[in-house]
């Protein structure tokens, strides 16, 4: 079994999943930190791959499973502020320039609504058991428009060892979470986001957090 690990913040996972003895890979698109086993176009892959051609997702085997950072920028809260032309520096804006900017807002929310659908629909087709995370609010767009809701929602993630709250969402299709017992105590960090020029740091996620989250959801029980 490998778990194929997607997007950005996925190599830290990966590292996890190879310290418990497991098989793992990651692949993005970008490789900052020197990393990233597969730099890859994963947009164009899940494009390839659901409407049948060639794609990396040929190369996974049965019993592997996939575990995905699908890029949030077009679904959170943020962005509702964006389409009403009230986030900061477009309050002057013209009407006719704010309208042209939600035709475009629109124009990506769609593709990155079909991206994530596709991504789904082609684990289902070839028995990939997904595992996808997302961030969590009530108006949160797959929250209010998917029709799959979500296995977990961690509203606090330094409980389990993280640096931040965040509330965080994931959805298992395919599979059902593990809900393993795990008899440990929590080294609650606390970290300022960092944020490098043309990068994001990949310990967003600390390593414990996503080792524990391993071990309680998605590591088989004894």
């Amino acid at each position: 079994m490998m778990f194929h690990c997607l997007f950005e913040q996925s190599g830290t996972f990966k590292n996890e999943f190879k310290k418990l003895g497991y098989d793992a890979e990651d692949y993005d698109i970008l490789n900052d930190f020197g990393e990233t086993d597969h730099v890859i176009d994963l947009f164009a892959e899940i494009n390839s791959a659901f409407e049948g051609r060639d794609s990396i997702f040929d190369n996974m085997k049965d019993g592997d499973q996939v575990l995905a950072f699908f890029p949030c920028v077009r679904f959170e809260d943020q962005i509702q502020m964006a389409f009403r032309g009230t986030q900061h520096g477009k309050e002057k804006w013209s009407l006719e320039r704010k309208l042209l900017y939600d035709l475009e807002l629109h124009a990506e929310l769609h593709d990155f609504y079909c991206l994530v659908t596709k991504l789904a629909i082609v684990c289902l087709r070839k028995g990939l058991p997904l595992i996808l995370e997302n961030p969590w609010s009530t108006t949160h767009y797959l929250v209010k428009y998917w029709c799959i809701p979500y296995s977990i929602l961690d509203t606090d993630r330094r409980d389990m060892g993280d640096y931040y709250k965040k509330p965080t969402q994931y959805w298992f299709i395919g599979r059902e979470p593990s809900h393993n017992f795990i008899f440990e105590s929590v080294d609650v960090k606390v970290k300022k986001q960092v944020h490098l020029v043309g990068k994001v740091d990949r310990s967003m996620i600390s390593p414990e957090y996503a080792s524990r989250f391993i071990r309680e959801f998605i590591l088989p029980g004894d």
